[in-house]
């Protein structure tokens, strides 16, 4: 396979500076911590554009209409282009744009590759998850992995910073999980774990026998539960960190934290009811904790 012919670009952003083509790429993306992660200094900033527009790229390949077999191709063209990352010679702007970050900061490869593994998970025309070790599996490819990488870029030391990726990565998948039951049961994804589903009362795998599983509700409440403590052990974490490197972690937590507190507040019976938090709130904790915290 040709790497280079494999991986499309995005045919308005000129490929040239690599680290321009991967800024408009967040531009682009509208996320709610692009003020906060231009707070960053120069070098860093650019390290954890580059991060994003990697995990972003192969997010869009596992969630897009393109058939199985095309997305395993483009996902596979993406481990061959992390390995010439790491081989010293690369073809596509986001590697190009990497290449200083990796050799900067020391992202590891095994990382990246583990974001890929998440997104073949995610790519699957039909996603269930058979127990709690393969939700947790999942959630560290497709959460923990990307803040063990970005943590490194923040400048947390090494022991610190893995513990407050596996605490806060779980904390932020499991709350993505509880509040997209309904849309993912759309696309016929279910990450709520079969054994625990069974417990609940579901009378089988498909969508429409979650959604009418007589214990749902329990089922979230113990899923949400555990997100809070996870969310408790990561504040403890970044309590005792430099402010500084914890930063842009603070803001995910406190995005996703309000995101949780609503789900508990609603509870489960209403699923499909909006949580938020609201553009001015996301806006409001870009300012505080992003721009001027």
């Amino acid at each position: 396979m040709n790497v280079h012919d494999s991986l499309p670009l995005e045919p308005d952003l000129p490929p040239n500076p690599p680290e321009a083509y991967v800024e408009a790429l967040v531009r682009r993306a509208g996320t709610s911590f692009f003020w906060g992660m231009r707070r960053l200094e120069a070098s860093r900033r650019r390290a954890v554009f580059a991060v994003y527009a990697f995990c972003r790229e192969v997010d869009d390949i596992a969630d897009g209409n393109l058939p199985l077999d095309r997305k395993r191709a483009l996902l596979d063209a993406w481990r061959a282009e992390i390995e010439l990352l790491y081989g010293g010679v690369c073809h596509h702007p986001i590697t190009r744009a990497l290449q200083a970050p990796v050799a900067t900061y020391g992202l590891n490869k095994a990382d990246f590759l583990a974001v890929i593994d998440g997104m073949e998970m995610d790519a699957l025309p039909r996603v269930r998850i058979a127990d709690m070790d393969e939700l947790l599996l999942y959630c560290d490819r497709v959460a923990c992995a990307v803040g063990r990488l970005c943590v490194r870029i923040f400048g947390m030391g090494e022991d610190e910073g893995i513990r407050l990726s596996a605490e806060l990565g779980l904390a932020l998948q499991l709350t993505n999980i509880l509040r997209d039951i309904v849309e993912d049961a759309g696309r016929d994804r279910v990450y709520l774990p079969a054994d625990m589903l069974a417990e609940a009362g579901a009378g089988g795998e498909s969508a429409a026998d979650v959604m009418t599983a007589p214990r749902l509700s329990v089922l979230c409440d113990r899923l949400a539960r555990r997100a809070d403590a996870h969310f408790n052990a990561a504040g403890v974490i970044i309590n005792n960190a430099d402010p500084a490197a914890v930063r842009p972690a603070v803001m995910m937590m406190q995005v996703y934290r309000r995101i949780l507190d609503k789900l508990l507040a609603r509870g489960w019976d209403e699923l499909d009811k909006d949580v938020g938090p609201s553009k001015f709130e996301k806006l409001m904790i870009a300012v505080r904790y992003g721009v001027f915290g």
